[in-house]
Formats: structure tokens, C-alpha cells, sequence
């Protein structure tokens, strides 16, 4: 699928949740949001859920954001995939 036809799946802006998962070391949650506030600004607490992995080793992270366009969300996910502290996102 060509770029173009990837830009038409989302009608900007529109929200937009973002999953990092980590392990559970202090400071995980707010490494993320400090990638992702990096391109969006500052993001209210209510657009973060952080839940712990069933053996309690890892934390997912999501963020809803209010995406204005593709290059927004590109530069989120570069921001996370180049963290060496993330281990995948989603």
C-alpha cells in the first residue's frame, strides 16, 4: 500500500491511541509521555493508561493523542522505537 493510500484510513485530526511497552523500572510512564508530549505538547493525565503485564515484569503505556496528521504520528513513533527504555510500540 502506498503512502497516500495509508493517509487515507484517518481523517485528521482525530484521536488516536499509542502503546509502548517497557519493563517496569521507575519512571517508565512518564519517560513515555515525555516522548510523546516531545511532538504533541502537553497531554492531559486522562489521555494515559499504564497497565502491568500479568507476570509484573512489564507495563504497557497508552496515550490517546489528537493526531493533526501522518508526519505527527510518524515523529511519535520515531521518538519511541529510537528509546532504548521501549521495547515495542504499538
Amino acid at each position: 500500500m502506498a503512502d497516500h493510500d495509508a493517509d487515507q484510513l484517518f481523517e485528521f485530526p482525530c484521536r488516536f491511541p499509542i502503546k509502548a511497552m517497557g519493563r517496569d523500572a521507575e519512571g517508565f510512564p512518564a519517560h513515555v509521555l515525555e516522548l510523546v508530549g516531545a511532538v504533541v505538547g502537553t497531554i492531559p493525565h486522562d489521555d494515559m493508561r499504564v497497565k502491568p503485564s500479568s507476570g509484573g515484569r512489564f507495563l504497557s503505556v497508552t496515550v490517546t493523542v489528537t493526531a493533526e496528521n501522518r508526519e505527527q504520528l510518524d515523529a511519535i513513533y520515531r521518538n519511541l522505537t529510537n528509546s532504548s527504555r521501549v521495547l515495542l510500540a504499538l
